[in-house]
């Protein structure tokens, strides 16, 4: 056993002890030095030395060694060789004897193997020392520790495995739990998707009042606004004929409360009255009256309040459609090229759905009436082509504006450039969505209205009331000029004015010698001879025959006509 170390004990006072290592607990282990057997010179680090001092020398310097311990034999020894584990070398040679060497654990080697010391071993005063274990071993020649030895741990292929497997077990159920996540979300978000389908529709049903058990024939109520008391900004269009002639006329109606766009289409034939009382006919009163005068005729006739006019003639259609980039028809007719030479040259417009349109053929189309066709057949082709064009224009209204004022037309006021674009672009974002349909208004042979016929677009689209002029007014008499005289037109309508008739302008034709009056009607023959009489004809010019428009008595005016007379 060492001595252990105590200040106190006699004795050891002058005892010098070294550090030369640690035990298995940790703690530092303390050598006792030994007696130096010489005087030990005093160390001068830089007498001694000189600048040729290399501390990490070998025994192949000449310069100074450095003694740790302070001993001085008078030679320079060789520098010890390092054992890290205490084992036994051979010791290097060195003039004068052999160099000591060196083990950090408080062992001396020599030219053989050092069995251990246990005196040199001490501690630190007021530690106590290691517990000692019987040794039942022998463990040879060597000492070894637990500080001279580095354990790795080898990996096991048997580890491995299983920490392989257990993460094949954990990825399959974690995806089999997102499997069934996935598939739960899917349920309840089809169930929410059915719930709101269902819901929608049962409260579609509701709104509309065909859910069964909650409404009946008896007791149901019409909630929805008066077609009187809706709002509706109306604009009437006007497609001149530049080319044949004769004109084309329709109104654009956008119900801002119902959210509905209707294209009216207007014959040619309706009846209107002019502000001195007489009866024309929406063809004459175009020509005749021009755009203000008719749009205030058409108000009176149907009971509506038209903002504007817009006439279109058929260039401007033709630069429209092809702006636009074509449009397409369900045509009912085949149309021929008005340009071609030959009979037997394709035709323009092919009949069939789907058409697709350029402004050319939109045109032709839009104008286009077969031979003993009536004027109605070429007024819905008009209203088709409208239609089409709506669908295909922007909904934007400054892009609606844009279009506009690149055709250049010439815009009547009140209307603005500005306010027919977005007027076009209402319509055009209904035509979209569906939400636009084309009607005819039912006019009768003599151009007036049927209140039964016509309630369903006078009423209904329009909101006004047809106001046809009153037969029992005055009796309409239309007068077409064939004296070769110009102003008796306008003499023979004051004439008839003046005589409590109706006027209606039939226009011009050829030449003729004798002037005609003729009556339809055998209850009209009274009244067809007091014409006469009024314009200074013969009765013998009164005869039975066709009447042409809507009139009650039409008359020609011949050579023989003389204003001066009536």
């Amino acid at each position: 056993m060492n001595d252990r170390y105590d200040a106190g004990a006699a004795g050891h006072g002058a005892d010098q002890y070294e550090l030369v290592g640690y035990d298995e607990y940790g703690r530092p282990v303390y050598r006792q030095v030994p007696p130096q057997q010489q005087t030990q010179q005093p160390y001068d680090g830089y007498a001694q030395q000189g600048y040729g001092y290399d501390p990490y020398a070998t025994g192949g310097q000449q310069a100074q060694q450095y003694d740790p311990y302070g001993a001085d034999t008078g030679q320079q020894p060789q520098t010890p060789s390092y054992d890290p584990y205490g084992t036994g070398t051979h010791p290097q040679q060195h003039t004068g004897g052999h160099a000591a060497q060196y083990d950090p654990y408080g062992r001396t080697a020599t030219s053989g193997q050092q069995p251990r010391v246990a005196e040199q071993t001490a501690y630190i005063p007021h530690q106590a020392g290691p517990v000692e274990e019987p040794v039942t071993q022998e463990r040879g020649d060597r000492d070894y520790r637990t500080e001279q030895f580095a354990f790795v741990e080898e990996p096991d292929q048997d580890s491995e495995d299983v920490i392989d497997w257990l993460k094949f077990t954990e990825n399959r159920t974690e995806r089999r739990e997102e499997a069934k996540r996935r598939a739960r979300a899917r349920v309840v978000a089809l169930v929410v998707v059915l719930a709101l389908a269902a819901a929608g529709g049962v409260g579609y049903l509701w709104y509309a009042g065909k859910l069964p058990g909650l409404t009946s024939s008896d007791d149901k109520k019409d909630t929805a606004t008066p077609a009187g008391a809706q709002k509706r900004d109306v604009i009437v269009v006007h497609l001149h004929n530049t080319k044949k002639g004769g004109t084309s006329t329709a109104l654009l109606v956008d119900n801002t409360t119902t959210k509905q766009g209707t294209t009216v289409l207007l014959p040619n034939a309706l009846a209107l009255s002019g502000d001195d009382g007489s009866t024309t006919t929406l063809a004459k009163s175009v020509d005749d009256d021009g755009s203000s005068g008719t749009r205030d005729e058409i108000d009176t006739v149907l009971g509506t309040e038209i903002q504007g006019t817009w006439r279109l003639d058929t260039p401007y259609l033709q630069n429209l459609v092809d702006l636009i980039g074509n449009i397409e028809v369900d045509t009912n007719v085949n149309v021929p090229d008005p340009e071609a030479k030959s009979k037997g040259t394709a035709p323009l417009v092919r009949k069939g759905k789907g058409q697709t349109l350029s402004g050319k053929s939109a045109v032709a189309y839009a104008t286009y009436q077969a031979s003993g066709e009536a004027q109605n057949a070429q007024l819905e082709r008009f209203g088709q082509v409208m239609q089409a064009v709506l669908r295909k224009l922007t909904s934007d209204a400054q892009g609606a504006t844009t279009t506009v004022q690149t055709l250049g037309m010439i815009i009547e006021p009140p209307l603005t450039d500005k306010d027919l674009g977005a007027f076009l672009a209402k319509l055009a974002d209904l035509a979209k969505g569906g939400d636009y349909k084309t009607a005819l208004l039912p006019v009768q042979t003599d151009g007036t209205l049927s209140a039964q016929a016509s309630a369903s677009v006078v009423k209904d689209v329009l909101g006004g009331t047809a106001k046809s002029p009153d037969k029992d007014a005055a009796i309409r008499v239309s007068v077409r000029n064939a004296s070769g005289v110009k102003d008796n037109t306008g003499k023979a309508r004051v004439v008839l004015l003046n005589g409590g008739f109706s006027f209606q302008d039939g226009g011009s034709r050829d030449t003729e010698a004798t002037s005609e009056v003729v009556y339809a009607d055998a209850a009209d023959k009274d009244d067809a001879t007091e014409v006469a009489k009024t314009l200074g004809l013969p009765a013998g010019a009164v005869s039975k025959g066709d009447v042409s428009g809507n009139a009650d008595v039409s008359v020609v005016l011949g050579q023989d006509y003389a204003p001066s007379s009536s």
